[in-house]
């Protein structure tokens, strides 16, 4: 069987990317997924289950749903897979400086509640001490 030939319920990619069913329909209502529907059945074509692939790897590294649409859906529109991969890589250089401010804004709380943890704990052995 072609690998193109192979489809996908909704309940067997729900179980391979370990998400609700919800999930997926939330990104059909979305627009960035599109099932072929027979009756009330959804049919997932590889297209489908590489998109949502990307989606859920895009929201693991923090990428909004409508930066995740956008890049998706260069892929298929001009000005295709190039124009792609310099958006993506211009997320990338912000979303990884946003990261980076946000490590040191952690790593400065964490100083200063080092020093106030400090501070209490000297308090509390002069008061013990008396």
């Amino acid at each position: 069987m072609p690998l193109d030939s192979h489809t996908w319920s909704i309940a067997e990619l729900a179980a391979e990317y370990d998400v609700t069913l919800r999930t997926i329909r939330f990104y059909e209502d979305r627009g960035l997924l599109t099932p072929e529907r027979r009756g009330t059945v959804r049919v997932y074509h590889p297209r489908d289950r590489v998109r949502l692939g990307l989606i859920l790897r895009g929201k693991r590294l923090g990428f909004s749903l409508d930066e995740i649409a956008t890049i998706v859906d260069m892929y298929d529109a001009e000005p295709g897979e190039e124009g792609q991969l310099v958006y993506l890589l211009d997320q990338i250089t912000t979303r990884r400086a946003e990261l980076e401010q946000r490590r040191q804004d952690i790593d400065e709380t964490l100083e200063e509640l080092a020093e106030v943890e400090r501070r209490c704990e000297a308090d509390l052995n002069t008061l013990r001490t008396r």
